[in-house]
C-alpha cells in the first residue's frame, strides 16, 4: 500500500501561482506512476498531469502552464500551476499506481491509490 497526502492548495487571484505537492510512503520515481486529477461538482475526475521517471504527460487544456515534477530524494510529486484561471479551481487530488513498464494511464481509473485532495480556488 501507498500513503498519499497532499499539500499547497488555497486560493490565488487570477494569473496567479501555487505549487502542490503529494508526499509519498514509498519510491516512486521509476516504478510506479504518479498523477495528478481535479475534481469539481458535477464533473468526472480529469486527469491533469502524469509522470513515471522522465515521461510526462500533462493535460491539453493546461500543458503551457503547468509542470510536473518529482523530487526523488524526498518521495514528492509536485504540480506547479501558473497562470491560474478560473476554470482551474477544484479539489486536486495525488493518485499512483504501480506500473514498471509500458506508460502510463491518464486516467483516474487506472490509478489505485489516492491522497485526500488539496482544495484549489481562483478569484477574478
Amino acid at each position: 500500500q501507498v500513503q498519499l497526502v497532499e499539500s499547497g492548495g488555497g486560493s490565488v487571484q487570477a494569473g496567479g501561482s501555487l505549487r502542490l505537492s503529494c508526499a509519498a510512503s514509498v519510491y516512486t520515481y521509476s516504478s510506479y506512476c504518479m498523477g495528478w486529477f481535479r475534481q469539481t461538482p458535477g464533473k468526472e475526475r480529469e486527469g491533469v498531469a502524469v509522470t513515471k521517471g522522465t515521461s510526462r504527460y500533462v493535460a491539453d487544456s493546461v500543458k503551457a502552464r503547468f509542470i510536473i515534477s518529482q523530487d526523488t530524494a524526498k518521495n514528492t510529486l509536485y504540480l506547479q500551476m501558473n497562470s491560474l484561471t478560473p476554470e482551474d479551481p477544484g479539489l486536486y487530488y495525488c493518485a499512483a499506481y504501480s506500473r514498471r513498464v509500458g506508460p502510463c494511464s491518464t486516467s483516474p481509473r487506472g490509478f489505485t491509490f489516492w491522497g485526500q485532495g488539496t482544495p484549489v480556488t481562483v478569484s477574478s
